[in-house]
């Protein structure tokens, strides 16, 4: 099957999407947050392209585009360095050059006979300051110092991808394990694999650990003891993997898993949550409004996660995609609360005691509600 490449305008930062062909042609994933007052949800779609020999469609809000990614970077306390390499006798001043720079977006163009081109088009890693953002030229160089708004985080490159964010979200996880849940255990153990490689942390399966110990599949343990059983054994199991630092937990999706219950996540707070969550939204819009609905209805014990990341559809081949849009959104919701890391490692020292997220005084009894006399 032949693929067509991918035009300069919309390489993603997704790097398993370049230039691949998948099984079954998908169009482009989309990654969206709601406002503060909601969990971050980010949302990917994977819709059918009718054209079989298109490999990918592209138009993203978080994608990088340029006719070149010849550049340097740098992160100070306070403000990042980008220096990219223009290198073209026909830009002559600062005429010749246009910078448009928002919070969270950076256009850069240069001029070509006569006419003005995209050289670098992006989303930001984090936001800036914009009013304090300045450029020159410098021989075959543009550079640009743009202000944060926060200078306690780090920037590990001027956007987010797969690269910068397993870098940035690790240091901000600081040892936190993740657990990831949905309706599927397949998309969550594919998932946590990819996670694991970026984060440098080790994966585990409470499947397969379930299945290990038990000499039974899920499927035969249902069958012969019920779903009770299944998800009595998977806390069991989440239990001994409470006190784990550094790993990314694949769980076991569909009604049968302890994920799927509200009263089995005593254990699953001790670390953040991401909720692999397959949709039937047709577009950003609609997986926005499903998230809400489905967080204030509470219906399901999912809806505990820390975080949401829609799926309209899935490919194996993109779950890195599907990882990357987790990271993001772990991203936004640590630097929305940076003490929650510490947080997580308070509830886990004082036994996993389900006070998630107001955690109770040392010696609360959470069978009586009291705390200690």
């Amino acid at each position: 099957m032949s693929s067509v490449p991918l035009p300069s305008s919309c390489i993603s930062s997704t790097s398993i999407i370049k230039n691949h062909t998948p099984k079954t042609p998908f169009s482009k994933p989309f990654f969206t947050t709601l406002s503060p007052s909601f969990k971050p949800i980010n949302s990917i779609k994977f819709a059918p392209s009718r054209n079989p020999n298109r490999s990918f469609v592209c138009n993203s809000s978080s994608t990088a585009s340029s006719p070149t990614t010849n550049y340097e970077f740098s992160d100070g306390s306070e403000e990042v360095e980008l220096r990219l390499f223009i290198g073209d006798d026909s830009i002559q001043s600062s005429k010749d050059v246009f910078v448009d720079a928002d919070e969270k977006f950076l256009t850069i163009k240069t001029k070509h006979n006569g006419s003005f081109r995209t050289a670098l088009e992006l989303s930001l890693y984090e936001k800036i300051k914009p009013a304090e953002t300045i450029w020159l030229l410098d021989d075959d160089q543009l550079v640009l110092n743009m202000k944060k708004q926060d200078p306690e985080v780090k920037w590990p490159d001027i956007t987010e991808t797969w690269e910068s964010l397993t870098v940035g979200v690790m240091q901000l996880l600081k040892g936190t394990s993740v657990y990831l849940v949905g309706e599927s255990s397949e998309i969550n153990s594919i998932v946590s694999r990819e996670l694991a490689v970026g984060l440098g942390y080790t994966p585990l399966n409470t499947e397969e650990l379930l299945e290990t110990f038990t000499k039974q599949t899920v499927g035969s343990l249902v069958t012969a003891e019920g779903s009770n059983s299944v998800a009595e054994a998977e806390s069991a199991i989440l239990e001994s993997l409470s006190s784990h630092i550094r790993s990314v937990v694949a769980t076991i999706g569909g009604k049968h898993g302890a994920a799927a219950r509200g009263d089995r996540w005593r254990h699953l707070y001790s670390g953040f949550t991401v909720w692999l969550s397959l949709s039937e939204a047709k577009d950003e819009a609609e997986a926005k409004e499903e998230a809400r609905r489905n967080i204030q209805s509470g219906g399901q014990g999912y809806t505990n996660a820390d975080v949401v990341v829609k799926l309209s559809g899935w490919d194996s081949d993109y779950s890195k995609a599907v990882a990357q849009g987790a990271l993001s959104a772990l991203k936004q919701l640590i630097l929305s609360d940076k003490k929650l890391p510490g947080k997580k490692g308070l509830y886990i020292r004082l036994g996993c005691r389900g006070d998630w997220p107001n955690i109770k005084p040392p010696g609360w009894d959470p069978a009586s509600g009291q705390g200690a006399a």
